[in-house]
């Protein structure tokens, strides 16, 4: 008798119902979608952070001493840090590159200058570096023995374009590359040259020596700086340091996007509720001769609210379950439009959301409170 008075209530005002559907249902889109978004923007704000470069430095200690690492320090390390760098490694390094630079003499037929020569691994900071613009593209192997990239601003002041040789001396050293592309950073790399790392040594007169080594790491500010820890008891003689300004800008973002979620999520809920309630006010005045009709055939004033409470419950769910479907288009939608990926949805979002909107349903019926004061005599005698 309960379900079939539940299933004769919902036909009997679908009208105003389904104003209440519509406002359950885009409340709970937005919701799961806000929700989808919170659980998964930390994974893509860290893939959007990393193409920043490198967010941990390795160097020796009075290298590091004061305003950072220098290009011109002279300060040097031994090549197998990096094995025992790569034997720590887990998944969420995304890649380690070795440096070591050089203030060399560039000849190209008649022009000469002095500029930054950095060695490293080519191939391996196509990964630390995924945000660098390289023309015709990049050098797949570090295997392969004079080639380079040249940063633009070198090329526009050489005359450098991709095929061309270059011989770069210091010291009484020289060798010759051949440039393999030229790199857009907009950054100090603009102005330096890229080598192999074993040619960078030769020009040095160092073998088996680097100035520093930079990583990128996966992750939270907290499992960034827990990385470099580790590294640092690994190896105590150097210095090891998270690049604080994009470990501090990426947690400081996240708190903001999170609280900014968090906001929206509670007005939405807020106003959702608001129109349930308009839609349950206008249809508790519209039920007053049905509740007296009730009362005066025996009917408990807790059995017809809680009558009247299981149809809203039951729009509430239907809401949240519509609205969830719905969500995951919009945080997919979100996904693409904010970090050119869709936003993966969690099957464990579907109970909040119904929740939350059989929650916010049951808040916005309180009018229906009111109905308990009806008199059946009062409705009986037709006033």
């Amino acid at each position: 008798m309960f379900a079939r008075l539940l299933w004769n209530l919902l036909r009997a005002s679908r009208a105003r119902l389904a104003v209440a559907l519509v406002a359950l249902i885009s409340g709970a889109a937005v919701i799961s979608a806000l929700v989808n978004l919170d659980l998964d923007v930390e994974r893509k704000l860290t893939q959007e952070f990393r193409t920043l470069g490198a967010n941990i430095v390795v160097a020796p200690a009075y290298a590091l001493a004061g305003s950072g690492a220098s290009p011109m320090s002279p300060a040097l390390m031994d090549e197998s840090v990096v094995q025992t760098i790569e034997a720590m490694r887990t998944p969420a390094v995304i890649a380690v590159a070795p440096y070591l630079y050089v203030v060399a003499r560039a000849s190209v037929e008649n022009s000469d200058l002095p500029v930054v020569v950095a060695g490293t691994w080519l191939d391996g900071i196509r990964r630390l570096e995924p945000a660098w613009k390289v023309t015709p593209g990049w050098i797949g192997s570090r295997e392969e023995r004079n080639l380079c990239l040249v940063g633009r601003n070198v090329a526009r002041q050489l005359g450098l374009a991709p095929g061309k040789e270059i011989e770069l001396r210091y010291a009484g050293n020289s060798i010759v590359e051949t440039v393999a592309a030229v790199l857009e950073a907009g950054g100090p790399e603009d102005n330096q040259i890229f080598v192999n790392l074993p040619e960078a040594q030769g020009l040095l007169g160092s073998d088996k020596r680097i100035g520093l080594i930079q990583l990128s790491v996966e992750g939270s500010a907290n499992q960034i700086e827990s990385f470099a820890n580790r590294l640092g008891q690994a190896l105590p003689s150097l210095e090891v340091r998270p690049i604080r300004q994009i470990a501090d800008a990426e947690g400081l973002l996240l708190d903001r996007i999170r609280l900014l979620i968090f906001t929206m999520v509670l007005l939405i809920l807020v106003l959702t509720a608001l129109c349930v309630l308009a839609t349950m006010a206008a249809l508790a005045m519209e039920r007053r001769e049905d509740v007296g009709l009730m009362k005066a055939l025996g009917g408990s004033i807790s059995r017809i609210v809680g009558l009247f409470l299981a149809e809203v419950g039951v729009l509430g769910a239907a809401g949240g379950l519509l609205g969830y479907l719905a969500g995951i288009a919009l945080s997919r939608w979100i996904g693409e439009r904010v970090f050119g990926a869709a936003i993966t949805p969690r099957l464990d979002v579907l109970p909040l959301t119904v929740a939350l909107t059989v929650g916010v349903a049951l808040a916005g019926a309180m009018p229906l409170r009111l109905l308990g004061k009806v008199r059946p005599a009062v409705i009986l005698r037709g006033d």
